[in-house]
Formats: C-alpha cells, structure tokens, sequence
C-alpha cells in the first residue's frame, strides 16, 4: 500500500471541534500516574489513538496522543520518526506487559526528534488516559462557550448604552483582559480602553492596525465595490511582539477604522469574541443611513402583513439576486450588503446580494454562491448557495457557486479531482486498477479475475484490502457509487 504523504493524510483534516488538551493538563491527573520521560511538557493534544503496528504513520491525523506498549518496536528511531512526521503530538508507553520499564533508545529517540514520551503504569488502563483526555476536552469546551456566550452578552449591552463605542471597547478589553483600540486610517488612536501595553508593543499594535486597510489596496477593491480579478479583501492580521499576541481587524463601514487588540493572555474563544466585537463596531461607527434602514423596515412590514417577494424586492434594491451561504471563525466576510442574517454562535452567515454585488473568498472561511435568481426563485436560489457550500467545505476551497445542467455539472473538474487523489490516496495503482475493474465489471470475481488475468482470489484479496485501507464497505450501494466517480476524475 503506498503511503499517504501528510498533505494527503493529517493535514487534509481539520481539527476536531472541541479545544485541544495541554500535555500539562493530562500530566497533572494524579489517577492516571502519567510521568514525563523526554521532550517538552507542553503539547496540544486533539484525540488519543492506540496502535501496535511498527510503522502507525498511515493511520495517524496528527495531533494524537498515540498509545503502545512496544509489541512492534525493532527501530526505536525509526519508529519515533515515522511518529513526529505524521503528526503525532505525544507518545504514551505502556510499561507492561512487554516491557518492564520504557526502552532507553526510545526515550533518547523522542528527547531527539523533540516528542513528548510519557510513561503509563501497569495499574493505567490506555482507555482510561483515553477517557481522561476527553472529559478535559469536553470540559474545555464548555468554559470556552460559556465564556463566549458570557462576552457576547456583556458587548451587547455595552452596545446598547448611550455612548457605545467606548463602551464596547471597554467590554471588549475587561473580557480580553488587556488593551482594544480604534484606529484611525492613518494611525492614530481614535478611542482606547484597558491598561496601555509597553511602549514596544503599542507601537507594535499601532504598526499592525495599518495592514488590513493597506492590504486590501493592494489585493483587490474595497469593501462593496462588487469584486474584481484583484483578489479578496484581507480583513484581519496577527503578530506576536514581547510574547504578547497582537491582532488588528479591518471594519466594515466604509470609515477605514481599524479594531487592535494586545490581550492579557491568549485562550480560546478569543476570535470568536473578537469577531462580535468587530461586527457591532462596524455598525456602531457606519454613517447613519435612516433611509434606507426605513424602506427595510418597509420591506418587512409588506412581506409580514402578506406581500410577496416580487412585490418588496424593488423596495430592497434592483434584480436578479444572488444568495451567499458562508460559514467559518473570526470577522465575517464583507459582501458589501446590509442583507445580511449573522449567526456568531454557530459561525454561520447569509446573506441577498443586489445585482451588481458578488461574493469573494475571506480568509477562515468557506462561501456558496447561488445562481442569479428573480424574486419568485430566491427559495431555490438558497438552496442552491447551501449545496455550493457544501461542496466548497468538502474539497476544502474558499468558495464555490452553483452550475446548473445536470448531476456532471454540478461538479468542478479541478474540486472533483482534488477530492479523488485524497479519497484513494491509501491504495496504490495495483489497488486502483483492481477496484476499477471491478467496480466496471458489477463486483463479479470471476469477471475481473478474467480481466486482470489473476486468480479470483487474488481479487477477493485485493477488494477486502481496499475496504480496510479506505475504511469503507464496499457492499454498500453508495460507497461503490463513491469511488466509482472517484476512480472517473482521478
């Protein structure tokens, strides 16, 4: 079987979405007697996984606590390589019952390659460490959404007092426990809360705060100028200055206000509270536009006393639409409409776009776009941007529109192929070959036995090999139809 390079294996994958778990974290469960044998004691530990094979690396995500009690360990150096490059962020050694005590060339290999090596005891089952790792996860988890929940509501009160601006940044900078400051397009401070940072940081932070704004000339037309071949307009920069971790975030508006944040300590959630923030500052300092916020109200007082959309729609601005479907972290894409339906808790967006308006990939996040569509359309025209949306998120791109005229049509040849060489990337060409045939021949052994000019066991030895290397059953229906296309674009 070939081995899937790490582009193909752990990195095509996206980390669970729960906040991973410090080594430290773990190393400090006194039940579970873990002790420290090489390597740094701080890593980031995303879901455990026991193995005894003497290479695990094509079975690995990255980012595992890989568990083993060395039943296959004939290199130690060999093997701890294998682990590190494939991603592996920590190795637990079980002490029995094949080795009384870790293996000194391991514990020298992993201090080399600079792995975590842990020693479990006898008497510490893998799956209680298992266990273990995901109950600080969930835990973890909750203390991030109650957090986030907690910020969330605390920035929209402030929102709603009689001098928000100061008020959100002083919210915003309590719950990050360090400074947020408003940024004038050339620099200077235009509103401040919280403890001001050593002057090389604030310089810092002042220096970063002008990169959004002077990126997106470069890159591509402003905020609501419809797109262009320039590219997407970059709405967000970090650094890290005197170990202070910097973010600066470009609003929207049209103002050239800049959000710059030097947190006390970074922990997770902070973006997502970030983006909060950015989004009420961005309408809290937009010019008022009292007119078109009452034809909306307008808009909206037909449509629930019985209008329909054909009749509101001129209200709303001039046809066909387009409907976008985004979902990611951080600051929302600008798509240049104030139609616009935002979920912060679930990272989700929607949003009418005017004719003339067009959506343009946003750093973090995944957009479907729909087909131009009439008033009477735009139910179908949703849908349209929340399949496009699935496909884009599937082959991992930054935005994918809708194409009508068929199931084939519906498919990008470069997104399709894309997909395929990850999906067969653990079986080598003989595999592909015979699972081909087979597949084109109706899974009769005989047949393809015939075809390849091989026994049919042969075959029957190959096809179960494909099913265990792609963890799929290829019994079912919808599987076969899978890797039957899969076959077709790679």
């Amino acid at each position: 079987m070939e081995e899937p390079s790490m582009s193909e294996s752990a990195g095509a994958l996206p980390a669970p979405p729960a906040p991973p778990v410090r080594l430290s974290a773990l190393l400090a469960r006194e039940d579970l007697g873990l002790r420290l044998l090489a390597g740094p004691e701080e890593a980031d530990i995303h879901w455990v996984h026991t193995s005894e094979m003497a290479d695990p690396f094509p079975y690995l995500l990255g980012g595992e606590l890989l568990m083993t009690a060395g039943v296959q360990l004939p290199d130690p150096e060999r093997y701890v390589a294998r682990v590190v490059a494939a991603g592996a962020a920590a190795l637990g050694f079980g002490v029995a019952p094949v080795y009384d005590t870790v293996p000194g060339a391991l514990a020298e290999a992993c201090a080399r390659h600079g792995l975590p090596l842990l020693e479990v005891p006898p008497r510490t089952p893998f799956t209680a460490v298992g266990r273990a790792v995901w109950r600080l996860m969930a835990e973890a988890r909750h203390r991030e959404l109650r957090r986030v929940t907690e910020a969330q509501q605390a920035l929209a009160t402030a929102a709603a007092r009689p001098d928000p601006v100061p008020a959100v940044l002083h919210a915003l900078a309590s719950r990050l426990a360090g400074r947020a400051a408003l940024y004038a397009p050339d620099g200077s401070e235009y509103a401040a809360a919280g403890p001001a940072p050593e002057p090389e940081v604030a310089a810092a932070l002042a220096r970063l705060a002008r990169v959004p704004h002077a990126g997106s000339r470069e890159a591509g037309p402003a905020e609501g100028s419809g797109g262009g071949a320039g590219g997407p307009r970059p709405a967000s920069a970090a650094d890290t200055v005197a170990g202070v971790p910097l973010a600066a975030y470009a609003l929207g508006g049209g103002q050239g206000l800049t959000l710059g944040l030097a947190p006390g300590r970074r922990e997770p959630g902070d973006r997502t509270v970030a983006g909060v923030a950015v989004v009420l500052l961005s309408l809290l300092t937009a010019p008022h536009q009292g007119a078109d916020e009452a034809t909306r109200s307008a808009a909206l007082v037909r449509l629930l006393l019985g209008a329909g959309p054909a009749e509101v729609a001129p209200l709303l601005g001039g046809g066909p639409w387009t409907v976008v479907h985004a979902r990611g972290e951080g600051v929302p894409p600008p798509l240049g409409t104030p139609l616009v339906d935002v979920d912060v808790r679930e990272g989700t967006v929607r949003a009418l776009l005017p004719a003339g308006r067009d959506a343009a990939p946003h750093p973090g996040w995944a957009l479907g776009v729909s087909a131009p569509a009439g008033p009477a359309e735009l139910a179908a025209a949703d849908l349209q941007a929340a399949r496009a949306l699935r496909r884009a998120r599937a082959a991992h791109l930054p935005l994918a529109r809708h194409r009508s005229g068929g199931m084939g049509a519906l498919l990008d040849p470069d997104e399709a192929s894309a997909y395929a060489r990850t999906l067969l990337a653990p079986l080598s060409e003989p595999l592909r070959e015979t699972l081909r045939a087979w597949l084109s021949l109706h899974g009769s052994w005989d047949r393809t036995a015939t075809a390849l000019g091989v026994h049919r066991n042969t075959v029957r030895q190959r096809i179960a090999r494909c099913g265990e290397a792609l963890a799929m059953d290829l019994d079912d229906a919808e599987a076969r139809m899978e890797l039957w296309f899969a076959l077709r674009w790679s």
